[in-house]
């Protein structure tokens, strides 16, 4: 098994092993005698307990009886399923399509009350139009081989969206400015989600602020990442999710966005540097009269 980029799964997964070990030592039992009671190769006891494999629900209950703590094993496999959770590849999250990914995160947004949001590739999900999550969502789904439902998931991220305009929430959001160059879909889909980011921004809980490529940089771009008040972290990669819970790590990626906030404009500023995005494109083609 691949070792998570992410700390936080690695040292979750480092914790069961060591309660695992431990659990060995006080029974008095060795690698080899545990395997034996186990009924597998002693070298799968030595993957785990050196977190090169992460148990399954039912080495958890062989391991936990073999020790005579069986009792144990309930909170043991809670733990080691949330450790899985923390990583998840995409090809597993979106095996019957997008809807229920997006579907899914609508209790952690309701809950939400700070968004820290920061994008080096995209539109931030709360601010996109419909034609432009349809583009992106199109494009997602014919590239990593999902099947096709589209249509519902931007209707779910859409419904998701609607925080940003009910509730106690605030929104602290920043992209760079090559995501307003970022062509998704034709120019009429870019031209119309950028005028609907003008429209957002003058919105009192929203602040936008759009990081220049003039800026003189002492923070790099980095991953897109979005900080849940400061419960978690969610990171995106290109083949999984990953979910950051460790407070030394959502700390670490809160000062990544205040470093980076520091680079960004915001008000008029950033307003021209979108309005110059939309002058980019080009006139948008004239309607001819019919009679």
């Amino acid at each position: 098994m691949a070792t998570s980029p992410s700390s936080s799964v690695q040292k979750a997964r480092e914790a069961i092993a060591a309660r695992l070990r431990e659990m060995r030592l006080d029974a008095g039992l060795t690698v080899e005698s545990l395997a034996e009671l186990c009924g597998w190769n002693k070298s799968k006891s030595s993957r785990i307990e050196n977190t090169k494999t992460l148990p399954s629900d039912a080495d958890v209950r062989a391991w936990c009886a073999a020790c005579e703590v069986s009792d144990q094993a309930a909170d043991l496999i809670a733990a080691s399923r949330s450790a899985e959770s923390m990583y998840v590849e995409w090809r597993r999250l979106n095996r019957t399509g997008l809807r229920r990914g997006q579907e899914g995160r609508v209790p952690l947004y309701e809950r939400t009350r700070l968004f820290r949001i920061y994008c080096a590739n995209i539109i931030p999900g709360l601010l996109q139009t419909e034609a432009y999550a349809t583009a992106l969502l199109s494009a997602i789904t014919e590239f990593r081989g999902t099947p096709n439902d589209v249509t519902d998931a931007v209707a779910a991220r859409l419904s998701r969206s609607r925080v940003i305009q009910e509730g106690n929430h605030r929104f602290g959001l920043l992209i760079e400015e090559e995501v307003l160059r970022h062509r998704m879909g034709n120019a009429a889909t870019m031209r119309g989600q950028l005028e609907y980011l003008l429209t957002m921004m003058s919105l009192p809980r929203v602040a936008l602020g759009v990081i220049p490529f003039t800026a003189d940089r002492h923070m790099w771009p980095v991953e897109t990442f979005s900080i849940f008040d400061d419960e978690q972290v969610s990171v995106e990669l290109v083949s999984a999710a990953i979910t950051v819970t460790a407070p030394s790590e959502i700390n670490l990626y809160a000062r990544a966005y205040a470093e980076l906030q520091r680079l960004a404009v915001y008000g008029p500023q950033a307003r021209a540097l979108i309005r110059a995005a939309v002058d980019a494109l080009g006139e948008p083609p004239q309607q001819t009269a019919t009679s």
